[in-house]
């Protein structure tokens, strides 16, 4: 046991020089081999366990975020001999048979439309061949679907069985796809940026989707099948359809053989929750209150003192998307890595009774967003936990002179 016990140990002090070495600019390819000798005969898990632990003895996430491309470079050819396909990616409508069939097709879109394209530009330095770069560009934005599903809905049931190294991780590199897809869409309606410019950042784009697909399939997927329930399994394929999907039609419907003992719960918890709450200004059944919160014309979220959601307003046109697998999971997991900085002073002047409110507003689309948050304390100023309250405040602006009746 001692002897595993110090293997884990060097493995672990090994794997922050192996970072280190990253940081200070050598690359993947010049750290594969020792990462390899490293990790030989460890499971995809261990790996996954050995870089939650750096996490959390405090090394940033972004740190070990760059361990992903030496994951890609040692793995491949080998890692399906750790993971085996699981079964269930085999079943029509199953999530990860979802998730698969859209990374084939991304594969497939990116091998045969948008890879030709830039070999195109390169060879012929022809601008006018920008516009169906953008219109490629446009069409691979779909992948945000998938990488939302992803992050919103696979990702709290891993944490909530305390996997939260890999998803902070591969949350990070979602965002650098999504940034580098927007800056390629740019710079294609740019005619005066240089070729070689947007030929050399497409391809980088390009390649981390490509990983990404690699990761998701030999690490992700396999990790997730061998740890969620069916029942879980259930409840992501019934949101996903709300969010959407990447380059497929919403998939026939999943029904799993035994799911009659959760039907059951369910009602069983449907009818604890039937009732009037006493307020001290009034007396409103849960049906009242939550469809008043969900015609309300403002998206609400609200998180309870040890930042934990507990709740949101289903409102029919909600600006922000919001799934039921984000109940009772903290907020700083909520958010991509690199503004969790923001959310934690944000809370922290809250709780301290700096300050009571922040305000942001920020342009999408047509849409101008006011996002707001309170600090909810009770008649003796306790710290009860924080509201957002976000509204598109265009149609507010647009407003002139009075309406005195109605219409």
């Amino acid at each position: 046991m001692s002897e595993i016990i110090n293997n884990r140990e060097y493995r672990q002090k090994v794997l922050k020089e192996l970072i280190m070495e990253l940081h200070n600019g050598k690359s993947p390819g010049q750290v594969k081999e020792r990462f390899a000798k490293l990790i030989e005969g460890v499971t995809a898990s261990e790996i996954s366990e050995m870089e939650q632990n750096l996490i959390m003895e405090g090394m940033p996430v972004e740190e070990v975020q760059k361990l992903c491309d030496v994951h890609a470079e040692v793995f491949k050819g080998s890692i399906e001999d750790i993971h085996k396909p699981a079964q269930s990616g085999e079943i029509p409508g199953h999530p990860i048979h979802t998730l698969k069939l859209e990374n084939k097709l991304i594969g497939k879109f990116i091998d045969k439309d948008l890879k030709p394209l830039i070999d195109d530009l390169k060879v012929t330095n022809d601008k006018s061949g920008l516009a169906a770069l953008k219109q490629a560009l446009d069409r691979l934005w779909q992948i945000d679907r998938h990488y939302s599903r992803k992050e919103n809905l696979l990702f709290p049931y891993l944490e909530k069985y305390g996997i939260t190294a890999p998803p902070k991780v591969m949350w990070g590199v979602d965002d650098e796809i999504r940034s580098g897809i927007k800056e390629l869409k740019k710079l294609s309606e740019d005619k005066s940026v240089p070729m070689e410019h947007l030929t050399g950042k497409a391809e980088k784009v390009i390649n981390k989707i490509t990983e990404m697909i690699f990761k998701e399939e030999n690490i992700l997927i396999p990790m997730a099948a061998d740890t969620l329930t069916e029942d879980e399994w259930l409840a992501i394929a019934k949101e996903s359809r709300e969010m959407g999907y990447t380059f497929i039609d919403p998939p026939a419907e999943w029904v799993p053989k035994h799911t009659d003992a959760a039907r059951a719960m369910n009602k069983d918890r449907d009818n604890l929750q039937k009732g009037s709450i006493k307020f001290e200004t009034g007396i409103l059944k849960q049906e009242e209150i939550e469809f008043m919160l969900s015609t309300m014309p403002v998206d609400i979220t609200f998180i309870d003192k040890n930042d934990t959601v507990k709740f949101f307003s289903n409102n029919a046109d909600r600006i922000f998307a919001r799934t039921k697998a984000v109940i009772g999971r903290t907020v700083q997991n909520c958010h991509p890595p690199a503004s969790v900085h923001i959310v934690n002073k944000m809370l922290e002047d809250f709780k301290s009774g700096k300050k009571d409110h922040e305000d942001f507003w920020i342009k999408m689309g047509e849409l101008y967003v006011y996002i707001r948050y309170f600090a909810v304390r009770n008649s003796g100023g306790e710290y009860l936990g924080t509201m957002e309250v976000t509204q598109n405040i265009k149609p507010i602006q647009e407003i002139h002179g009075e309406k005195r009746l109605m219409s």
